[in-house]
């Protein structure tokens, strides 16, 4: 019993997922509204009843707030009214880690970080990509403090030759599918090292993706490298669960609010794995109240928007 149980709230995560991208993409359509308003009720029912079996935990159910709202919806009118864009950067996928499908399961388009050549690396991304989010490489690179070996494996050292940290790169590359960037995992001290960057860029160029620097290393210089290669590169804001709890986290999305009442963009970056669960329900809960104000983009959107400011 406790198997199927496990089971069925793993599945009942995953129809979740697809439905949300679905309503999100048919509440555009205004002739359907109603039957996107009788559907939400259909599943608000469903999610009773999983409650009362036990196949839906509460905190999930909690954070499913646009199972029971119009909140999509109050995303579309806002939109028209703002150019503000945040997107949401989702580290750690790859390894089946815990908060995997609240993730997925959340109503906008996520940019998806996957780890290379772990135990679920394909099947994350291709999930991701799926449900309709954006897919990057997690690009595992060597810290200034930790041990090397907390990278995860074909991790990029800066002892390794030009020729070494190229191989890898691709590597990376082809074991997600549907990426079209990249960013770092750990990397505090690869990131600041002009030739390792030289080399992970060039091959970001030569295969198309963009690369976000999640600014683990606060000098940095990737950006730096970016335009002498010629890669679009963008930059992380706001780490949400650098500390994990509830509390720290929510309080990262206020700061999320006060940076885009600054500025025209932010880019922020939470984790699956440890803080997974709490940082998808957090998220669950601001999301569609800051859906109402901001659009929620993909990275490769803001890199468009930069390109044309370039331009």
């Amino acid at each position: 019993m406790i198997r199927l149980r496990k089971w069925l709230r793993k599945k009942w995560k995953q129809l979740v997922g697809t439905v949300a991208y679905s309503l999100a993409q048919y509440e555009q359509n205004q002739s359907l509204r109603n039957e996107v308003h009788l559907f939400r009720l259909f599943l608000v029912t469903v999610l009773m009843v999983g409650l009362a079996c036990g196949v839906v935990d509460e905190a999930y159910a909690s954070s499913a707030t646009w199972i029971y709202t119009d909140e999509p919806v109050a995303q579309q009118k806002g939109a028209e009214r703002t150019t503000k864009q945040l997107a949401i950067v989702i580290d750690d996928f790859g390894n089946r880690m815990s908060g995997t499908d609240e993730m997925l399961s959340l109503p906008v388009k996520l940019t998806v970080a996957v780890m290379p050549f772990l135990q679920t690396t394909a099947k994350d991304a291709e999930q991701a990509h799926r449900l309709g989010h954006e897919v990057i490489v997690h690009m595992p690179m060597e810290p200034k403090h930790g041990r090397a070996s907390w990278m995860g494996p074909g991790g990029i050292l800066t002892s390794l030759s030009d020729q070494e940290i190229e191989q890898r790169v691709n590597k990376a590359i082809d074991a997600v599918p549907h990426a079209v960037g990249m960013n770092n995992h750990m990397g505090s001290k690869a990131t600041g090292d002009k030739r390792v960057m030289r080399i992970v860029l060039k091959v970001c160029k030569e295969r198309g993706l963009y690369y976000l620097d999640s600014k683990t290393n606060y000098h940095s210089i990737v950006a730096e490298v970016g335009k002498e290669v010629g890669v679009p590169v963008i930059q992380n804001h706001v780490f949400l669960d650098d500390e994990v709890s509830t509390a720290h986290i929510s309080k990262q999305c206020k700061l999320i609010e006060q940076h885009l009442r600054d500025h025209a963009v932010c880019v922020t970056i939470g984790h699956v794995g440890t803080p997974g669960k709490k940082t998808a329900q957090v998220l669950g809960k601001f999301v569609p109240e800051l859906m109402k104000q901001v659009n929620i983009v993909p990275i490769s959107k803001l890199i468009e928007r930069q390109q044309l400011q370039v331009q």
